[in-house]
């Protein structure tokens, strides 16, 4: 995910986004506890795409303020 990506969406949206996102790395977690995953470096990516996802928040919210 690009961070260009997420200056089109609202903050509605992202919060939705980054719920999805942090679900998904919860259960990448479980897989990993249980050695069950395969592809390690997403759960890199995921935390990325978080944090990405928490900065446009944060952006959206100071302009709003």
């Amino acid at each position: 995910m690009k961070y260009a990506d997420l200056k089109e969406k609202t903050g509605v949206e992202l919060g939705a986004l980054g719920r999805e996102l942090r679900q998904e790395l919860f259960n990448l977690k479980l897989q990993k506890a249980s050695s069950q995953l395969e592809k390690t470096a997403r759960l890199r990516t995921l935390r990325r795409d978080i944090a990405r996802v928490e900065t446009r928040l944060t952006e959206l919210r100071k302009v709003t303020a």
